[in-house]
């Protein structure tokens, strides 16, 4: 057996998760369906382990010390990014369909909750396959999975990381077809049908001096690490109140409280784009600890309640995507969202994003839509998604 400690088991990892991103560039199905690198690396070698248990071996002994700092920092950073200025960009769409999305997660558990108790489940059970795995995605879950450990659903991890897994794909199989009948059903066009670009990627080039950049990186690091040092206080004051929440909640509050005085008062001047790559690199690294460190086997008897779940799941927010193609305005933007909003509600943002881009590529841009999808998905659903989670769990509890 392999003994790893916490360092050894960072660089591990950081192995793992250059292997996703292999496997992803010469498998097509994985690309196809965003499933992100370093989940797919992470569980190349959680199956490797879960064979070896089947032999009574046990492969490496992992220490995930550095895996609860990570996460933590990335929910940092995304609560840095949240800035309530961007609301005031397309701020009645955003909001709408923040409430939209927010509405719907509320759904998903308790859904989630009948399904788990038709099956002679813990409740509990139907909150993690519900929202904190589907519109959370692996993160959120891997997050929460503490919590629901000790309330007690068994295998919180591996649980989540398969309805996770299960609903980004399943949200990159039916979230284009969902738009695609909405835009032939209703006779939708694009204002601009001709130009089938979608929107570019690739962001700005910053032409700042190298010591510029430095200085970026420097400032976002030591403000995400105060944010998460004042963070773990806040955390400890709203614990002790007797509401259970993850760890890192706090620290996101204080990161989106410094984000808008930032935004007000331009004090510190922090930089998004570096924000953004310091947390992705977190995020990319706790994902191959978490995958890499799951177990299994602990799955057992556990795959026929995931999959009903996922199909009610599946079924329910393509029917809920009616209501969000007329609260959002009933015409091709708004069909282009509902894409976008099976994306981000079953998986990630990235699903989101690729299937609002494999619509426009056929029928033509949607501004509207590539505005606001990605500012719900990617930053604003993660507080609502927080608090309705915490909610389920205390009332549940």
């Amino acid at each position: 057996m392999l003994q790893l400690d916490a360092v050894q088991t960072l660089a591990l990892a950081g192995l793992a998760l250059f292997l996703g991103y292999g496997l992803c560039r010469v498998v097509p199905f994985l690309a196809r369906y965003n499933l992100p690198p370093p989940v797919v690396g992470g569980l190349v070698f959680a199956l490797a382990a879960w064979a070896a248990h089947g032999r009574g071996t046990t492969l490496f002994s992992l220490d995930t010390a550095l895996q609860g700092p990570l996460m933590v920092a990335f929910f940092t950073t995304i609560g840095i990014n949240a800035s309530l200025w961007l609301l005031k960009i397309s701020g009645r769409q955003v909001l709408v369909f923040l409430l939209l999305a927010s509405g719907f997660a509320i759904v998903q558990n308790l859904l989630g909750i009948a399904v788990a108790m038709g099956f002679g489940l813990h409740p509990m059970f139907g909150v993690l396959a519900g929202s904190a795995t589907l519109t959370g995605g692996p993160a959120t879950g891997l997050a929460f999975a503490p919590l629901f450990e000790q309330a007690g659903v068994a295998g919180a991890e591996s649980i989540a990381v398969a309805s996770a897994m299960a609903g980004i794909v399943c949200g990159g199989l039916i979230g284009g077809p969902v738009a695609t009948v909405l835009i032939r059903r209703y006779q939708l066009r694009s204002t601009h049908p001709e130009d089938h670009r979608a929107p570019p990627e690739e962001r700005s080039v910053d032409v700042a001096t190298e010591s510029q950049r430095e200085h970026a990186a420097l400032k976002s690091i030591v403000v995400l690490l105060v944010a998460m040092w004042l963070g773990a206080s806040v955390s400890s004051w709203i614990s002790a109140t007797g509401v259970t929440l993850p760890a890192y909640v706090g620290a996101m509050l204080v990161g989106a409280a410094v984000r808008n005085i930032d935004d007000r008062t331009g004090w510190i001047r922090l930089s998004v784009p570096t924000t953004d790559l310091v947390g992705n690199v977190c995020l990319a690294l706790f994902l191959s600890v978490a995958l890499m460190n799951l177990k299994l086997w602990e799955l057992a008897g556990l795959a026929l309640p995931l999959l009903v779940n996922l199909g009610l799941q599946a079924l329910l927010v393509s029917v809920f995507c009616l209501l969000v193609l007329r609260a959002m305005g009933r015409d091709y933007d708004a069909a282009v969202m509902s894409g976008g909003f099976i994306g981000f509600m079953l998986g990630t943002t990235a699903n989101a994003m690729a299937v609002m881009r494999t619509l426009v590529e056929r029928y033509g841009v949607a501004p509207r839509a590539f505005l606001v999808a990605p500012l719900v998905g990617a930053f604003f659903i993660d507080f609502s998604n927080a608090l309705i989670i915490t909610g389920f769990m205390n009332w549940l509890d």
